[in-house]
């Protein structure tokens, strides 16, 4: 099965790194708190071992999600992929589990573009294809806002005109 043709913006890295920066940040402040309280409190019920050396805990918690948060946007860019084809919707998304999701346009019901903060910051934008069946729906992040646009009213138009045809 060959990758759908068109990939996502070159902006959306930036976005994935925003985001996993600041989880990044988050995860790291949460294990400083918990060791300066572990420290602080010197919990009876840890071994001595774990208190003595409770401060490797945030060290640790840097060490393993900042180098993954540096490389899975690249990796994520690399995988992400869409296609509309004459009458399906192609999208494959993931960086640890691949997803490939094919969505017929005659089983569309909705079509929606949605922009969160950082994507409304960066110009871009996320197109969410709704079918009855949530195993069907599918969602395509990092696209250009007008890309995004563009193909929400395509798929807006193709499924009402194949619903016009089986009627």
């Amino acid at each position: 099965m060959r990758p759908p043709a068109n990939p996502v913006s070159r902006r959306a890295v930036m976005l994935w790194l925003l985001e996993g920066a600041f989880w990044s940040v988050i995860l790291v402040g949460g294990s400083f708190s918990l060791a300066r309280w572990i420290d602080g409190d010197r919990w009876p019920w840890l071994p001595v071992w774990a208190v003595d050396h409770i401060w490797w805990l945030p060290v640790l918690v840097g060490v393993l999600t900042v180098p993954a948060a540096i490389v899975e946007p690249f990796w994520r860019y690399a995988v992400h992929r869409w296609e509309l084809s004459g009458d399906v919707v192609y999208a494959r998304s993931g960086w640890i589990d691949r997803q490939w999701t094919f969505v017929p346009v005659s089983r569309i019901q909705t079509v929606d573009k949605a922009q969160g903060t950082l994507e409304r910051a960066l110009g871009l934008a996320t197109v969410e294809i709704r079918t009855a069946s949530h195993a069907g729906s599918s969602t395509i992040k990092g696209l250009d806002y007008g890309v995004a646009a563009a193909l929400a009213e395509e798929l807006a138009w193709r499924a009402e005109e194949l619903r016009d045809d089986a009627t």
